[in-house]
C-alpha cells in the first residue's frame, strides 16, 4: 500500500471520523473542460527603448583598506542587503 502499513492507514481513518464536521473541509463539484481559445488581441508595438544614462562608478571606502566599487545605477535595496552583509563581518 504505498509504503504505508494497514494500521496507519487505518488510525488515520479512526482519526479522520473522530473529527468534528465544521472543521471537516467541504468538497466541491468540479467540471474539466476544454480551454477556450485566448482572445485575439491586437499586436502591442515593441516598448521604446530608452538611451542608457552614462553609468559612472561609484568607490564606496568600507574601513581597512577595503573599498567596493559599484555603478551609479545599482538597485539601492540590494546595496543595502550588501552593505548590511559587509558592515556584520
Amino acid at each position: 500500500m504505498a509504503g504505508i502499513h494497514v494500521s496507519q492507514l487505518f488510525r488515520w481513518r479512526k482519526e479522520l471520523c473522530q473529527i468534528s464536521a465544521p472543521s471537516v473541509p467541504q468538497l466541491v463539484p468540479v467540471e474539466v473542460v476544454e480551454a477556450l481559445p485566448a482572445p485575439a488581441t491586437p499586436a502591442e508595438p515593441p516598448p521604446v527603448s530608452r538611451p542608457r544614462k552614462k553609468v559612472s562608478m561609484v568607490m564606496i571606502e568600507l574601513g581597512g583598506g577595503r573599498r567596493l566599487r559599484i555603478e551609479s545605477d545599482i538597485d539601492t535595496e540590494a546595496l543595502g542587503r550588501i552593505l548590511d552583509v559587509l558592515e556584520r563581518r
